[in-house]
Order: structure tokens, then sequence, then C-alpha cells
């Protein structure tokens, strides 16, 4: 092992400060109020009037008349029927963030968590839902329900929706929130943007790493065919043999399995920098009198390197009081993200058409060294190795038309179709053991026996992942008269998955030689060495290996939007639900398995909503809603099959038994607009969940799992301020003649509790017990959910020319990533993500004429880290622990 990576200090000085104005879309005075309420101009003083308003965003949801921004409807997120937060693109681009899950983060009630995967109001991944121009998206992580976010560069997206209350238009599996992405359509303008960044990491950038060769075009986040299947292993996946049966040659397999290129770990003294580069463009034309046509292309690449020196440890002991492994492990992540879209977009009136192509390819490459115990010994010497390519893609094609036929009569219509692709070949693990017992001849040294983890172990496996969606809508909408709006929605769905996982051991025969176990990797499994010492392979995932789901969803709504008068609104619908969800192993053999781990849910549900809006005063309203909402397992929760996730180091496995969620939502929450792009909102919310899936941890191996609670209940409060400062009124310098003082803040407390009694039952697969209390702890909160979540921005901005200077701190207190080990009264797992400080700054300058953004960017500079723990008493249990490192980035663009 390497000695512990060093740790640079930061000291960041400036004397500007900013911070975006997020949420707010506005557009400019056009038509006369004719609903009866009064606008923004009569309830503002004019000396508080913002100097320049904002173009109102472009947003794309189902039944998506309830968004348009006109007449009256000054600010989105106080007009709209439904509790709603918008990113418009000049939000977004405030922020600073590289990609939509950074940006999201700064949204009151979102936190992020991981790789991109956004939280909302502390619930986990399950209870948030992500749209692409009102559509679904299927996920290339067969871990998550979600597609990380953070695959989308800001770039491709003109604006984003987070809607916290449920309405009918939506999906019924709505848990915390939904969040819709609105691609790029028809611009206003023709434009070609260049842009490129360079970036350093002080844990990462310029220290020691490890790397793989791996094949030769990595670089470009593409295998070159170096990680194809070799011909051995094809043919046999091919004949529909086990390997059990005693009629497959495995040597000849295993000798074509392990090479230099893949198993050779190799110090690298000084990992290079992030780099990225981004070209966008776009153009309209018009078509005769009242038609445009409109083009948007965007190519993206990004090559970011991390580096983890982490402690990972774990327990068997109900009380803690002993390890079963303590690990430092030291990996090196390569992470390229190669993206595309092109959208057409034909407008005519106010008719609108939007075809959307989106591209985006993410890989990730990774390599490991780790030196621990095992086994609660404390005098035997471990050393883990560990190779992996993890390849995602996303490809999505949609089509929507927003059509008005008059000003009684709109249809939406859509259509997407949507693949994702998950490959994982070669993951190599290998373990070294040293005895250092004095009688052993080779005690001293590190050897590998390949004699099934006693004294030394090789695992090779092969996943495979393949998603199909397919998904249609439309949303007719009458408005009878000007305050009352009828809409009537009908939303099809069709997911269709496979997903293979083949495992394979090396065993060597006892009369090994030790001598031999000396060698390295590529050496030791080379072969020669496995021909001539009859090394022979071990299918460890006979049972299970590949399975098949699908799930189809019919939904119907209707949904009345009325203007009851000018102080009261109300919005309410019912969704009516079908979904048939099934899980079935596949036949890969030509010997059935029998395998009994199949999953069959047939479900329909009504699905109330309804929010009452009070505008007591022309500045000041209050929001009442209520509504019913479901979550379903999903696919990867299902399937009895072992998935490792990289990032945790933990070990997953379904559970085909799982049943539905049923939530009941309720929301109370006070909003005062006092003026342009300032507010003040206050809201407390409940839920109550039938049968919440909650991830708890069994067995020696640390398998994680998945089973039903009985109940859970979650309530808690948000509070949210953003107010502007006119520095003009401050300094009679022309510096601050057009400069703001923006300060925004906002704060959510959340309580979750599981309701577990003595008596309570759940189902688990193929599980001993199926009493709740023996997997879950009652009053525990849920997983993911932190009781305080905290955003706080505050600087300065020029919206006369391109400057801004901005401080971003975030804080999320402790979160349950998983329950203790099953059985054993052990307490729960902790995440404690703590404080975070970033720092951005964006300068418009001219050099030779042609006008430049400049952009800094400090992140994490109070050097955060990776904390996630199991504590009882003065016991502690360190699950996942590294430096996370701060971040500098500075990137140029320009626009022709």
């Amino acid at each position: 092992m390497t000695k512990p990576l060093r740790l640079a200090s930061l000291f960041l000085f400036t004397s500007a400060l900013v911070a975006p104005s997020l949420v707010y879309a506005q557009t400019a005075p056009s038509t006369p109020d004719t609903t009866g309420t009064p606008s923004d101009a009569a309830a503002v003083p004019q000396d508080q009037a913002a100097p320049q308003e904002e173009q109102a965003p472009d947003v794309s949801v189902p039944g998506g008349d309830a968004i348009v921004v006109t007449g009256r409807r000054v600010n989105v997120a106080r007009d709209t029927p439904q509790v709603v937060s918008v990113l418009s693109s000049a939000d977004i681009a405030r922020t600073g963030e590289g990609d939509i899950a950074g940006a999201l983060s700064r949204v009151t009630g979102l936190s992020v968590v991981g790789n991109g995967y956004v939280y909302v109001r502390g619930l986990g991944d399950r209870y948030s839902l992500a749209l692409l121009n009102g559509s679904p998206l299927p996920s290339p992580e067969p871990l998550k329900r979600v597609v990380p976010l953070d695959i989308f560069p800001t770039n491709v997206v003109s604006s984003s929706l987070v809607q916290k209350s449920y309405s009918t238009n939506f999906p019924g599996e709505f848990g915390g929130g939904v969040i819709n992405l609105t691609t790029n359509s028809v611009p206003k303008e023709s434009f070609l943007t260049v842009s490129g960044g360079v970036g350093a990491n002080l844990v990462t950038t310029g220290h020691v790493g490890y790397v793989y060769a791996g094949g030769g075009h990595d670089w470009t986040g593409y295998d070159d065919g170096s990680r194809d299947l070799p011909p051995a292993l094809a043919a046999f996946f091919a004949s529909g043999e086990k390997i059990s049966s005693g009629n497959v040659d495995t040597q000849a397999i295993a000798g074509q399995l392990i090479n230099a290129n893949n198993a050779l770990v190799q110090r690298q003294s000084r990992i290079g920098p992030n780099w990225s580069a981004t070209l966008s463009g776009g153009t309209s034309f018009p078509i005769g009198d009242d038609m445009t046509l409109g083009v948007v292309a965007t190519g993206g690449y990004s090559n970011k390197w991390t580096t983890r020196d982490a402690i990972q440890q774990t327990s068997l002991n109900s009380d803690l009081s002993s390890l079963e492994n303590d690990f430092r492990r030291v990996s090196t992540d390569n992470r390229i993200v190669a993206n595309g879209l092109l959208g057409l977009g034909l407008e005519y009136g106010d008719n609108k058409i939007r075809w959307t192509n989106l591209y985006i390819h993410d890989t990730l490459k990774r390599a490991r060294l780790g030196l621990g115990k095992t086994n609660n010994n404390a005098v035997t010497d471990v050393m883990q190795q560990d190779t992996a390519w993890y390849e995602r893609q996303l490809i999505n094609t949609q089509l929507v038309g927003e059509f008005k036929f008059s000003p009684e009569w709109s249809l939406d219509l859509r259509g997407s179709y949507a693949n994702s692709k998950r490959k994982a070949p070669n993951e190599l693990t290998l373990e070294y053991v040293r005895t250092n017992v004095a009688s052993d001849l080779y005690g001293a040294y590190f050897v590998n026996r390949l004699n099934n983890g006693n004294n030394g172990d090789a695992h090779i496996s092969y996943s495979d992942l393949n998603e199909n969606l397919y998904s249609a809508g439309a949303d007719l909408t009458f408005k009878p008269v000007t305050d009352l709006a009828l809409t009537a929605g009908y939303a099809y769905l069709k997911t269709e998955r496979t997903s293979s996982r083949r495992d394979f051991q090396f065993t060597a025969p006892s009369s090994f030689p030790t001598a031999v176990g000396m060698l390295r990797p590529d050496l030791l499994l080379g072969s020669a060495i496995i021909d001539y010492y009859n090394i022979a392979l071990i299918d460890t995932n006979e049972g299970a290996p590949a399975f098949r789901a699908e799930l189809k969803n019919h939904a119907g709504y209707g949904k009345v939007n009325w203007q009851v008068s000018p102080e009261l609104s109300l919005d309410f619908g019912v969704r009516y639900e079908t979904a048939k969800e099934t899980v079935v192993p596949v036949q890969v053999f030509n010997t059935p398995t029998g395998s009994t781990a199949a999953t069959n849910l047939d479900n329909d549900y009504w699905l109330p909503a309804a929010t009452l809006t009070w505008q007591f005063r022309p500045d000041m309203q209050v929001r009442l809603s209520s509504s019913k909402t479901i979550a379903r397992p999903q696919f990867r929760e299902l399937i009895y099959q072992f998935y490792f996730d990289p990032d945790s180091n933990r070990q997953y496995r379904g559970n085909p038994l799982l049943q539905d969620s049923t939530l009941v939502n309720s929301e109370a929450r006070y909003e005062w607009y006092f003026a342009p792009e300032q507010r003040l909102t206050v809201a407390g919310f409940y839920k109550r969940i039938k049968n919440p899936i909650e991830t708890f941890i069994t067995g020696s191996d640390f398998v994680t799992s998945f089973a039903n609670a009985p109940r859970a209940d979650l309530y808690g409060a948000e509070v949210e301020a953003v107010k502007k400062f006119a520095l003009a009124d401050w300094s009679g310098s022309n510096f601050f003649a057009e400069r703001y003082l923006i300060a925004i803040a906002n704060y959510t407390y959340t309580q979750s509790e599981l309701k577990v009694k003595a008596g309570d039952q759940t189902r688990m697969f193929a599980a001993s017990s199926t009493l709740a209390t023996d997997y879950f702890q009652d009053g525990s909160p849920l997983t993911g959910q932190s009781d305080h979540l905290v955003n706080f921005q505050f600087g300065m901005e020029d919206k006369a020319s391109l400057s801004q200077q901005t401080f971003i701190l975030s804080y999320a207190s402790k979160r349950v990533t998983s329950r203790g080990l099953a059985n054993s009264g052990q307490p729960d797992i902790y995440e404690y993500p703590g404080l975070n400080l970033d720092f951005v700054m964006r300068q418009g300058v001219k050099i030779a004429g042609r006008q430049l953004d400049l952009k800094l960017e400090a992140r994490n500079i109070t050097n955060r880290k990776q904390k996630e723990t199991q504590t009882l008493g003065k016991n502690t249990v360190i699950y996942n622990n590294y430096s996370v490192g701060p971040t500098f980035t500075f990137s140029l663009s320009t626009t022709f």
C-alpha cells in the first residue's frame, strides 16, 4: 500500500460576494389583468421594482397549460396551482454548476446524494421522479430508480421544474416530488458557443493513484474490443451447459479471461487534471408567415479523475465490539462522459412541436488496492485488488406537440422511446494473504493459493443490463370560461428490462504450490499456469443468472383548475392507474434451474389530489394540499440477483416478495411575495406511508437487501427567504450602479419514524423469519432522510453585464444509509454529509474584440469528508470514510 495521500489546505479570499436568484421567472408586462386579481405592479412599490425582468422559462410537462405564464401570471412559483420551483436557463447559469444535479441542490428541500441522485425533502431516490419534457426516463443504474442527474449538462436544459405537491397530471409514483427537465427548443436568435474548462482536485490531481491499462481507447470512454467476451466464454454461454454438470472444459475458459491489460494494477505517481469541452449551436428559420423552425445541437465531453483513500469496516457483533473486516482501500476512478443533443422545434401561432434526441454515454474505469484484516483475524494481512469498467449509455427520442386550437381548447400529445444499457465486463477481484506466522515458510509474503478465500481468492464477473421504455400520453384542456379549466388525460408506459450477471471463481487443487501463488495476477492466472496446475472455474451463480422484468402501466385522469374568486383558486382531480409488474428468471441453461424467485404484481389505484390557494392579499397567499400516491418496488429491488455497488463497497440482492407502498400526503404553505424576485415562504408537510421499502443487511457476507416495513410517518417544515439589495442606494460609485446584493436562505426540517410493533409481518424471499421486528426497529428514521437541510447563498450580481460572484453554503445532517445486520440488534448505519462551501465567479471580459465568459469555481472549500459509520456506545464501525478534497475549475466560453 502507498502512504496516505496528502491533503492540501486552501486559503481563498475575495471581496466580492454573490448569489443567483433562483426560482423566479417573469414576463414583461403585457395584457391587462382580466381575472380581477391585483397585479404585482399594484402590490409592489415602484422603487422596489427590479431593473430588468427575466424572460419566462420554457416548461414542458403533462397537462402543461397550467404552467403557462401569461397576463397576470408574473411569477411562476406564485401563480401556478401547485407548489413548484423553476430554474430557468439563466438561473441554472448563475449557480455555476456544470450539471443539473448540482443546480438542483440549491432548491429548497433538495439534496444530492452520491453521483447525482437528487432526494426531495430527504426522502430516498425511490420517492423522487425524473421526467424529460414530461416523459419518463429509464435509469442506466441497476441500483437506482432514476437517472443520475449529474449526467445532464446544464447547456442542454432550458429549465428545470421541481413540483413538491402532487397533481393528477403526473404519474402516481410520487413521493417527495417530481423533477421535470425541459430541453432547448427554438432559439430566439442564432448562436454558436464554444467552451472548455480545466480543473484540479487537491486530493487527486498531481498525487499518487492507481491505474490499469485496459483498452487502447479507454480515454474516450468507449471500449476498443479488449473487453469483448473471449471465444471460449462466449461459446460456453451459447451452449446452455452448466459448469456443475462436469461437461465443460473450464480450463479453456479460464485461460482466456486474465491478461496484463485487465489484471495488472500499477501505481501512477501523478494523476492528471480534469478537463471538458462543449460545442453548442442553434438557429431558427422562418417558414411562411406564421411558422418558425428551430434547430439546437449540443455536444460535450468531460474527463474527470477521482482518488479515494477510504477506511471501510464491518462487524458481526450486536455491540460492535470487534471488527469482522477492517480495510484501507485506495481507489482511482476515471470518469468519462460524452453527451449530445439534437432538438428540432416548430412553432406556428400558439402551437409548438418539439422533437428531442438525447445521447449520454457515461463510463467509469476503476482500479483499487486494499490492505486489511478479515474474519476477525488480528494477525493475517489481506491484500485485495479490484479492476472494473462500468459503461452506461442512455438514448432517448421523444416527440411533443402542444396545440392551442382556440382560447377554449388545447391539446398536448407526447410519445417517447428510451433505451438504457449498462455493461460491466471483467469485474475482477483478487485476494492475496500474508499470514505473518514465523513457522510459515512464506509467512512474510503475500500469497494467493486460489482456495476459495482461505488463503487467497480470485473472482471475475460479467454483467449486462438492457432496458427499453415506451411511453405516450395525451392531455385535452377545455376552458368554458376564463376562470375555469377542465383537463382530461391518458398516459401509457411500458418498461422492459433484461439483466444478467455471471460470476466465476478460480479454484486450484490442494496440491497447488504456495510458491506459485506469489506470482502477480496476470501470471498467476495465465493460461500456462492454469493448464499445468489444473486450475478450474466455479460458476457461483447458477441458480438465477438472468432475469426479465416488465412493467405495463395505463393511467387516466381528470383535473379541474378553478379560479373561484379573485382571491380563491382550487385545483383538484383524480387519477386512475393500473399496473402489472413482473420479474421472471430467464432460463439460460439447457436444464431449467426451477427458480421460484419471481414477482407478479397486478394492482390498480384511485389517486385523488387537491390544492386550495387563498390570496388574501395581493402579495400574500396560503396553500393547502392533500393527495394519495404510490411507490412501486423497482426492478432491481425485485430481482434475486447479486449486484456490487463500487461506491459503497456493498453487495445487493433483491427480494421478489416486495409490495407496493401507498402514501397519503398533506401540506400547508404561507407565501409572501413582497417584491419582484423576492419572497418569504413557510410550509409544513406530513406523509403517512404504508409498506415503505427499506434496506437492511443480512448474513456474514453483509449483503444488502430490501423489505417492506409495516408503516412510516414523515412530517416537517421548510422556510425560504430571498432578498435583494440595490447597491446604487448605498454608494454613489458607478461601479455599484447596476449591482445588487442577493441573499437566499432555505431550511428544511424533516422527521420520519418507522412504525413497527410485535407481531407485524413482512415478506422475505428465502428467509427463515418473516417478523418485521427482525429487520426494522420501531422509531427508526427512513433510509436517506436527513433531519436538517440548509442552503444559503449570498453575493453580488450585475445584470447589466455578466458579473456574478457567488458563495454557496449547504448543509445536510446525518441520514441512515442502511439498517444494521438483521436479527442482531445492531444500530443503523449513518452517513454524515455535513457542511459544504462553494464559491463561483462568472465575469464577462472582452479580449481582441471578442466577448468571453470566464468562470472560476472553488468547490468543497472546507474539505468536507465522506463519513459513514455505525455506532453503539463507545464502539464505532467506520463503513466508509475518505477525503473528498477541494476542487478548482477554470473555464472559458464564447458565443458567435
